[in-house]
């Protein structure tokens, strides 16, 4: 690992508070979910313990904006996240949904490619490049929200909503295979 691709480390100290050692400054739950959503790695350790705190965080993140009534995660999505703590297969959930997110950022990332480098008749127009720049910030700002399994969003009519369609309904086949699995056991 590259010294600028190390993790943002937070101590937290024995008052509960987090503090960022890059910007000596405390921080909030808020700037820890910021500073994911900006792509940056981030470490959270116990001062006194040494213990990550990472897991703990990022869920306890999750659970806020749950609470708040940002629907996340889809509630069958979570009820097979706790039932696979109970069973013996609970090893291959982790695995397979690092998988799943892996293939939907890559996924959007070609998607986000592949508009950029659209031929357009109408890029002669006046004014056609501003909007082009607005509608692809749009559209990056809205496949930020994207990361939650079941959620739905615009479907665009190009050749690559069906290639999607289609990675959508393998993992959804995949998912289908497993929870079956899953309920053999």
């Amino acid at each position: 690992m590259a010294a600028d691709e190390k993790p943002l480390l937070i101590k937290r100290y024995a008052s509960r508070r987090l503090y960022n050692t890059e910007t000596s400054d405390y921080v909030t739950l808020e700037d820890i979910a910021k500073f994911v959503r900006e792509d940056r790695e981030v470490q959270i350790i116990d001062l006194k313990t040494g213990d990550d705190l990472t897991r703990q965080y990022l869920l306890q993140i999750v659970a806020e904006h749950e609470s708040r009534g940002e629907n996340v995660l889809p509630v069958d999505v979570l009820t097979d996240l706790v039932r696979s703590y109970t069973t013996s297969a609970q090893s291959v959930v982790p695995q397979f949904l690092a998988a799943s997110f892996q293939m939907l950022r890559e996924g959007q990332s070609q998607l986000m490619e592949n508009l950029s480098h659209m031929p357009n008749p109408m890029a002669s127009m006046p004014g056609f490049d501003a909007l082009q720049r607005q509608q692809q910030a749009f559209l990056a700002q809205m496949m930020k929200g994207w990361g939650a399994a079941g959620s739905s969003g615009p479907e665009m009519e190009t050749e690559e909503s069906d290639t999607s369609k289609e990675d959508l309904a393998s993992i959804k086949k995949q998912l289908a295979e497993l929870q079956s699995k899953l309920s053999k056991l």
